[in-house]
């Protein structure tokens, strides 16, 4: 190999020097437990006689029982509604602050831009667990300053973690959390907006309001569509909030979430071939989710485009 052929195979061969190192970290840490857990899903343990002893306990293919079990199972079903219910709550309420806060930073008027843009993705810095903890305090009657103040007060001192207002309370710390991480994403994207538009509209005497609402809310709506489909996942993934809150009231059950399901199977009943079956069944409902909904988007923006 002459040395201008070295030098041609060594400038091809580049990206992909480059791109090696990416490659062996999603294999080995992604790929490969995925395609461990879906080799699991297919399998069991055969138990012999009364279990004891060596070859008592032996790991057999199971085929589809696993997918069958898990689907009719009531406490994975269960789960995956209080989840939907869930995220009716968390994704309307965090997509509409992030989307409320963009349009206030991104307007002329606004004073100390940067400090409130700050305070705002604050809470999104601080782990979701610590979140949860710092919350579940607050919740707690006895140690909560909120129902010292109420108290005082003489004002009525509702139990949120208990019943209904359970899904309230787990709901407030996602979007407590989330809003900063999604205001920034579609603040991002007012910025990146051309200032003639603006002013294009303002020479046609469109109000500050009537701006927001033809002119930016339009132009951003690629990053709601992105910031949607980030929340429907972290929604259907739910699982520090409601086991962090768990040992503080008895409202949360160990299979609050279908995650939580997945985690009590694996690791408290000691079945994981049955909690893979049920994690790769939650891998497989936020794929088609996912997929349908930006089919859904890509469709309709065609359309628009069409017209």
């Amino acid at each position: 190999m002459t040395s201008t052929s070295r030098k041609a195979y060594g400038v091809k061969g580049a990206p992909y020097a480059f791109l090696m190192p990416a490659t062996v970290l999603f294999l080995l840490f992604f790929a490969l437990p995925i395609g461990y857990a879906v080799w699991l899903s297919f399998r069991k343990v055969k138990v012999s006689g009364l279990g004891l002893g060596s070859g008592a306990r032996k790991e057999v293919w199971a085929g589809l029982e696993n997918y069958t079990d898990a689907l009719t199972d009531n406490e994975l079903v269960a789960g995956a509604l209080r989840v939907l219910g869930y995220g009716c709550i968390v994704v309307p309420v965090m997509l509409g602050l992030a989307l409320l806060f963009a349009l206030m930073l991104d307007s002329e008027k606004v004073r100390l831009a940067p400090v409130t843009r700050l305070a705002i993705f604050l809470p999104y810095a601080i782990p979701g667990v610590v979140a949860a903890l710092l919350w579940g305090f607050l919740y707690l009657p006895d140690v909560s300053p909120f129902y010292f103040v109420l108290e005082k007060l003489g004002l009525p001192q509702p139990d949120l973690l208990d019943g209904g207002p359970l899904y309230l309370a787990l709901s407030n710390i996602a979007v407590w959390g989330g809003t900063g991480f999604n205001m920034i994403v579609i603040y991002t994207s007012l910025q990146a907006i051309p200032t003639e538009v603006y002013e294009a509209a303002r020479l046609d005497g469109a109000t500050p309001l009537q701006i927001a609402l033809r002119i930016k809310i339009p132009m951003v709506a690629p990053s709601l569509v992105l910031t949607f489909f980030f929340s429907i996942i972290a929604t259907l993934q739910v699982f520090n909030e409601p086991t962090t809150l768990k040992p503080l009231t008895n409202s949360v059950s160990t299979t609050w979430s279908p995650l939580m399901k997945v985690y009590q199977d694996a690791f408290g009943r000691g079945d994981i071939y049955a909690a893979a079956a049920q994690a790769t069944i939650i891998a497989l409902a936020t794929l088609l989710l996912s997929f349908g909904f930006l089919r859904a988007t890509n469709r309709r923006n065609k359309q628009e485009a069409s017209r």
